[in-house]
């Protein structure tokens, strides 16, 4: 056996070695941008309960003051509850639609007077 016969052998282990890397960086970022994704919805719901908490205390329209904030942060009202001074509000943000990924993600925040 001469050494010949081993030419090219690095060739697939490499090739497997770069899909791994590549399917493996694939996987990585979409699990990063679900976890942008869900911070940004849990943000603007903690931000639209504050806005409809502060709206209560003055009189006005909660609900309306909480959508107002979630849509200046990208994201959509889906539900609104005033329960005496205390407001709940629950938020739907679009998540990356990556390999297949279409989940919208969504978050729910309480705030009120202490």
């Amino acid at each position: 056996m001469t050494r010949h016969d081993e030419r090219g052998s690095a060739i697939p282990f490499t090739v497997a070695c770069v899909a791994l890397l590549l399917l493996v960086g694939s996987a990585l970022g979409v699990v990063a941008a679900m976890v942008r994704a869900h911070r940004a919805a849990q943000s603007a719901a903690d931000l639209a309960a504050l806005a409809a908490a502060s709206a209560v205390a003055t009189g006005d329209d909660p609900c309306a003051a909480g959508a107002d904030v979630a849509a200046a942060n990208d994201a959509l009202v889906t539900s609104c509850a005033l329960a005496g001074r205390e407001v709940t509000v629950q938020v739907v943000v679009e998540g990356p639609h990556w390999l297949g990924q279409s989940a919208d993600l969504t978050a729910e925040a309480r705030a009120g007077p202490a």
